[in-house]
């Protein structure tokens, strides 16, 4: 699966920004699929997955303020995010993860400004 990333840019802190991910393959049958990201001097960390079925599951720093979601129809991931602070300030990365395989888009990077 490649994956591509984009819709990254710099956003006031308060703000939303909606990041998509376009797959090169269909998703519906995909385990799992998700967003991580990678702050400056950090280790790259969980923000959200979405899994076959459709539940979903969110870091607690994503809890309440970002929405992962996925169009089957145009094997496209999302991951809308709302009420930025610059504590979200990263490289988003998607990624999507198939029976022990994990596969990684290139990142868009997220700067949130205060």
């Amino acid at each position: 699966v490649q994956l591509q990333a984009s819709g990254g840019g710099s956003v006031q802190a308060g703000g939303s920004q909606r990041l998509p991910c376009a797959a090169s393959r269909r998703i519906f049958s995909i385990n799992i699929m998700g967003w991580y990201r990678q702050a400056p001097g950090k280790e790259r960390e969980f923000v959200a997955r979405i899994y076959g079925g459709g539940t979903t599951d969110y870091a607690e720093s994503a809890k309440g303020r970002f929405t992962i979601s996925r169009d089957i129809a145009k094997n496209m991931l999302y991951l809308q995010m709302n009420s930025l602070t610059p504590e979200d300030t990263a490289v988003y990365y998607c990624n999507a993860f198939h029976y022990g395989h994990d596969w990684w888009g290139q990142g868009t990077l997220v700067t949130v400004s205060s």
